[in-house]
Order: C-alpha cells, then sequence, then structure tokens
C-alpha cells in the first residue's frame, strides 16, 4: 500500500487486488471533511479540546489501517455534538476501483447503510406501539399474522422475535436472491412456512434477516402503514431527519456511500460460520449491499440509511427516556422496557460468541463489553461489520460511528478498539 498515494497506477491495482486495503496519504486533511459550526466547545460538554482531538486522532489511525475507504464519526456529551466528521472517500479509492474514476470525499451528511443497527430501529417502533396498547410484547406472532403459526410456530412471541429467540433466525432457500428479499410478500410466505429451527424461546441464535419482516409485518397490520412509512411518521419527521429510513429512492442511490470487502479472506472453519449466520458468504455482502435492490428495498433488520449524526441523534433520544429538544418520541418506561436484559452473557448459537442482548439492542457489559472498556449500562448495536452505534448513560455519551470498508478479523481491531476505548477515556464515567 503506497503512504502517499504517489505510485503508478498497476502498482496501485495490484497491491489492492493482493491485500484489499485502499491508498491512504500522508497528510489525512485534504480527506476530512467537517464544519466548525456543527460542533459545540467542548468546555461546554465537560471537555478538554485534547480530548476531542484524541478521539479524532485515534479514529485517524482506524482510517490507516487502509480498510476503510470511508469512516464517520459522530459524538455526543452532555447533549452536545462534540464532533461531526469524516474522513475518506465514498467511492473511488476502493479496492477494485479504477485509477481513474471519480474520487467522491465523505462528508458529515454522508448517508451509510448500517445493516443491523436497523434492527435497534424496528425494536423501538414495535416497543412504540406497545406504549399505545396496540399490542403486548408477549403476544403470539400469530395473534397478528396467523398464517406464522404453521409448523410449531404457534408459540413464537413478539418477544422471542425481538431477544433472536424465535427459531428462524435465516431465510429457507436461497438467501442471497436480491429480488427475494425485496419481495416482502415472498419472503414473509417462506417465513410463514419454515420450520422453525428450536422450540421458542429455548435458544439464543441471531436472526441476521428474518425477525425485521416479522415485525414489519406486525406494525404493518396493527398500523395500516408499511413500516417504512410508519418510521418516517413517528420518528424521522418528528426529530427533522434528511435520511434515516429504511432504503432510499433510486434516485438518492449515488449518495449513499459504498461499501467495499477489505483485509484479508476469511479462514476455515470460521468461513462457515459466518456463512451460516449471513446466508451468503463474508466476501459477498459488500457487493450485494450496493446493489439497488438492496438499497430501495424494505428491509427492517438490515438495511436503515442514515448519517452519523441522525444516529447519534436517535442514540441521544434513548438516553434522554425518549425526548430531545421538547419533542418526546417515547415514554421514558418504554425507553426502560426495551433495555431490559433477556440474555446474560449467553451463547449465541450463530455467531458463536457470548452477548448480553436486552430487547432489540445489544448490552454492554464490566468486562469484555462490546462498547468499549467498563461500560456495563451501555446500550446500541453492530452493523456489519465494522459499524458500532450505541450510548452510555454512565458518560452521558451517545455515539456513531459508521465505516464502508468490511474487513474480518485481523490486526485492525486494536484501531478499532482504540476509538472505542479512546471515547469511554476522555468521557469519563459520572
Amino acid at each position: 500500500m503506497s503512504e502517499t498515494g504517489a505510485s503508478s497506477p498497476s502498482r496501485t491495482i495490484r497491491a489492492r487486488a493482493h491485500d484489499r486495503r485502499i491508498v491512504v496519504p500522508k497528510k489525512l486533511a485534504e480527506l476530512t471533511t467537517w464544519s466548525p459550526a456543527r460542533e459545540a466547545r467542548p468546555e461546554d460538554a465537560g471537555l478538554r479540546e485534547p480530548d476531542v482531538q484524541a478521539i479524532w486522532a485515534a479514529t485517524e489511525g482506524l482510517y490507516r489501517t487502509g480498510l476503510h475507504p470511508a469512516i464517520a464519526l459522530c459524538v455526543r456529551r452532555h447533549g452536545r455534538v462534540v464532533l461531526d466528521r469524516a474522513i475518506g472517500h465514498v467511492g473511488g479509492n476502493g479496492p477494485g476501483d479504477a485509477p481513474d474514476e471519480p474520487k467522491v470525499l465523505a462528508t458529515p451528511d454522508t448517508p451509510f447503510c448500517v445493516f443491523s443497527v436497523s434492527k435497534a430501529v424496528t425494536a423501538m417502533l414495535i416497543h412504540l406501539l406497545d406504549e399505545r396498547d396496540e399490542l403486548r410484547l408477549d403476544d403470539a406472532v400469530g395473534e397478528y399474522i396467523p398464517e406464522f403459526s404453521r409448523h410449531g410456530k404457534r408459540r413464537v412471541t413478539i418477544r422471542h422475535v425481538l431477544t433472536h429467540r424465535a427459531g428462524i433466525p435465516t431465510v429457507p432457500g436461497e438467501h442471497a436472491d436480491l429480488d427475494l428479499l425485496a419481495d416482502w410478500d415472498g419472503i414473509l410466505a417462506r417465513l410463514c412456512d419454515a420450520e422453525p429451527t428450536f422450540s421458542a424461546g429455548r435458544r439464543l441464535a441471531y436472526h441476521a434477516i428474518t425477525g425485521g419482516y416479522v415485525l414489519g409485518e406486525i406494525i404493518r397490520r396493527v398500523t395500516g402503514k408499511d413500516v417504512r412509512t410508519f418510521l418516517r411518521d413517528e420518528i424521522k419527521v418528528p426529530l427533522g431527519l434528511r435520511w434515516f429510513g429504511y432504503g432510499v429512492k433510486p434516485e438518492e442511490l449515488p449518495f449513499v456511500a459504498r461499501n467495499y470487502t477489505t483485509g484479508g479472506p476469511v479462514p476455515p472453519p470460521i468461513s462457515t460460520l459466518v456463512r451460516r449466520a449471513l446466508g451468503v458468504p463474508f466476501a459477498a455482502v459488500a457487493g450485494l449491499s450496493n446493489d439497488p435492490r438492496y438499497l430501495t428495498a424494505v428491509m427492517p433488520s438490515g438495511n436503515l440509511v442514515a448519517t452519523a449524526s441522525e444516529l447519534a441523534t436517535f442514540f441521544q433520544v434513548l438516553l434522554n427516556h425518549g425526548e430531545l429538544d421538547g419533542v418526546r418520541l417515547f415514554a421514558p418506561r418504554t425507553v426502560r422496557r426495551a433495555l431490559t436484559e433477556s440474555a446474560y452473557l449467553e451463547l449465541d448459537l450463530t455467531l458463536a460468541l457470548p452477548l448480553r442482548y436486552g430487547l432489540g439492542f445489544m448490552l454492554g457489559a464490566p468486562f469484555g463489553s462490546i462498547f468499549g472498556p467498563s461500560t456495563p449500562h451501555a446500550f446500541g448495536h453492530y452493523g456489519f461489520i465494522n459499524v458500532i452505534c450505541w450510548a452510555d448513560p454512565d458518560r452521558d455519551v451517545s455515539v456513531s460511528l459508521l465505516t464502508s470498508g468490511k474487513p474480518f478479523l485481523g490486526p485492525h481491531l486494536y484501531r478499532l478498539f482504540e476509538v472505542l476505548r479512546t471515547i469511554g477515556h476522555v468521557c469519563r464515567r459520572r
């Protein structure tokens, strides 16, 4: 990988083909976009300027791994935006891009597909309906979708779907068929006709895609609105957000950050576990997610498109117990219920990892937390594969870290952890 980006085109192409990394120049200022007017004074959020600089330096360290063509980061402390910046390119500097392809800078207003972070947003729509007495979490899914009860799924409840215990972790048949994933009625019919892999509530197994369709259909049958419209009416419009929706309109496709498979291949037998969790080979996910069929469909578990600022705003609402700037979206008890622990560092049979789950959220832990050191009360969600959005009430911070590179395990994880560690360190616990 060239440090300056001044190598010949042929050398650049060979390097990218070999290790799937981007060209990273020594000076990153020319790749960084931000507006000082959008960031509060650090002192107003209980920080110092060196604290903010330390967070961004750690983010630059992550970018220098060459594995993320674009990174966007928004950090809110005490409700104030202290950092809202982007570095890298929406497209044109990724592995496989032609040397003469136009390089488009990412900005804080660049929308990203955030994959499984979508689950946290969809979960809150369900919790909102519970708050309004339009459903109950322990109702059977079959009360709203009678045909779902077939083949032993009569006892599956909404709570089971929220907590990845419904027994339908994968879509029967062909997972990589984008025409199927975009066919709401078709995929719902498959899920209704599916036989569960285990009894309702018995096992924790991450539902990468399936749960979102079930929850979205419940929302449609309860409200008469499709889940995209319900999200728009209940969250996007009240908060005045530009993007923040399941997929985008066809004419908006060029604005979405392009995803890239980066780094080395996934070795066996891990590759088999990953394929079982995702339904497709790891290296195929980035390409599928750039397909117009994926980005224009409605996939409540996997294709929310939003900016880092918008997601930090959403998690700030939850940090504020359901309200922001005089706009109340959820009752405080609704937020508390959503964060109720349902999996106590239990082994997830799909991801083969011990995780803590709430009712639609991943939860932090005192040790070995996925949101950084000593974050026992943090909550949020990861998105494929280094997209991380969370809030930590102990530090009064909400964070959205969006990346367009899709590497698997490797040394870059140290740099990713360093971003989380630095945020937790400078935003000291109260």
